[in-house]
């Protein structure tokens, strides 16, 4: 009882600092500049900071206050109402949903990203392969009804792999917390969140999940408050900011 205690507060440190995005995030504190509220896909806020920084550089400058979740969520927001200028997620499924909802128009690819497993770090558990989950108890993946569990249920049926994951999460996030926190064996995570959480887990790869790598989209939301604005921060991330994208893991869109 103590040791899965000890788990579950560190589940929740990570996910308050390395994992969990900030709700949101300011790029300057010019109190006459424009605020756009952001729905961004959990696997993007390892992007926030230095689009706020870019942001804050446009003339004139832009704030941003950024709401970061599981991409089929922040488009059910979206259709119910919720104030947003810019959308970003992280399937081509997803954004197709936005837009036969009308809540968006004209969305671009902007990178694209792949799965890997994670373990957490020194691997308790010895599983060094795919072919070693079926032997594990506290195997996490994101809900099928998300990009990360959508695209990892893709890989399990072309390696017809036998697992049985013990949860399935609703944003990447949260299996990275798991796994970094030790509460879970393993769990599949892009690859960018893996390089975000440093050493607080190892890296396996996942052979063939090249084939399967998702689309990062971006589009200006229908009922943008500031759709000018909207559009130039969407201009950044479709333009010059393709060195940040390779930082941060993914692969910049050509």
């Amino acid at each position: 009882m103590k040791k899965r205690a000890a788990a579950l507060l560190a589940a929740l440190a990570f996910a308050l600092t390395s994992c969990a995005p900030p709700t949101s995030t300011t790029s300057t504190q010019d109190a006459d500049a424009a605020t756009l509220n952001v729905l961004a896909a959990s696997s993007t806020r390892v992007i926030n900071e230095k689009l706020t920084q870019r942001a804050g550089q446009l003339a004139p400058p832009v704030n941003l206050s950024f709401d970061n979740g599981g991409s089929s969520d922040l488009v059910s927001k979206l259709r119910e109402g919720a104030p947003a200028d810019l959308l970003l997620t992280a399937s081509k499924k997803t954004m197709d949903k936005a837009v036969q909802d009308g809540t968006v128009t004209a969305p671009e690819v902007l990178a694209t990203n792949v799965m890997v497993m994670v373990v957490p770090k020194g691997n308790p558990a010895g599983i060094h392969s795919v072919e070693d989950l079926p032997h594990s108890d506290h195997f996490v993946l994101c809900d099928p009804q998300v990009p990360c569990g959508d695209i990892s249920s893709q890989i399990i049926s072309d390696k017809r792999l036998d697992v049985h994951p013990s949860s399935q999460e609703r944003q990447v996030a949260d299996v990275l917390g798991k796994v970094a926190s030790g509460e879970a064996d393993a769990g599949w995570v892009y690859s960018t969140d893996a390089a975000a959480a440093g050493d607080d887990v190892e890296v396996i790869d996942i052979p063939g999940a090249e084939k399967f790598t998702n689309q990062i989209l971006g589009a200006v939301t229908a009922e943008a408050s500031h759709p000018d604005q909207a559009r130039a921060v969407l201009d950044i991330l479709s333009g010059d900011f393709a060195s940040t994208w390779r930082e941060r893991g993914f692969t910049p869109a050509e």
